[in-house]
């Protein structure tokens, strides 16, 4: 179904159609935003014709991304939470988290925010019940059977376990994320001096 997703949102990208104002993708469907000009029957007609011009893409040769993360427990303020849900200790928690090779699905909810599948999902833990007002940028999250990060300070809830020094978005470029959609990403452990190293040429 990614690919399929993948596929329509590049074809509306680099085939634009003029009714369409705006695109976000999503695990398994495309959400667009048609001008208000537009009327049902013909969005309906100019979104099936995309469909059928669009080809299915299928990256053989993805761009892989190795994100480095500090899990200590200053920028993991919600390991003890998914440790008690998971069973796991610390040491397991990371082990778990950085080994493997990641998805990432779609950008949304905030400017930049990568939603990245593929997770151990023995980590699956629920949300938070009462978000965060501020979350730093550069917190890594669990919510469910995802993680994320959080690329600028934005409310959040999700289960926030450590922090990459990495710079993800820029809001004066907002069309070179780091991150894009079906990147593939892997996670490795930093301590906290490489991520005082790290932070100062990000």
């Amino acid at each position: 179904m990614h690919h399929h997703v993948f596929s329509l949102t590049q074809h509306l990208i680099e085939d634009p159609i003029e009714e369409i104002i705006n695109i976000s993708p999503g695990y398994n469907s495309v959400l667009v935003r048609l001008n208000n000009k537009t009327k049902i029957r013909l969005a309906s007609e100019i979104l099936s014709k995309a469909v059928k011009r669009m080809s299915i893409k299928i990256d053989t040769k993805p761009r892989v991304l190795d994100i480095p993360v500090c899990y200590n427990s200053e920028y993991g303020p919600d390991q003890v939470r998914v440790m008690n849900h998971t069973g796991y200790s610390r040491s397991e928690l990371v082990k778990r988290h950085s080994r493997g090779e990641y998805l990432v699905h779609f950008i949304g909810f905030s400017a930049g925010f990568p939603y990245i599948g593929g997770m151990d999902e023995t980590l699956d833990t629920p949300r938070l019940s009462s978000p965060r007002k501020i979350v730093p940028p550069g917190s890594v999250g669990i919510a469910g059977k995802q993680t994320g990060i959080y690329p600028l300070p934005t409310p959040g809830g999700w289960n926030l376990i450590g922090r990459t020094p990495l710079s993800l978005f820029d809001v004066s470029h907002p069309d070179n994320g780091l991150i894009k959609m079906s990147d593939r990403v892997k996670f490795y452990s930093i301590d906290e001096q490489e991520f005082e190293r790290l932070n100062q040429h990000s």
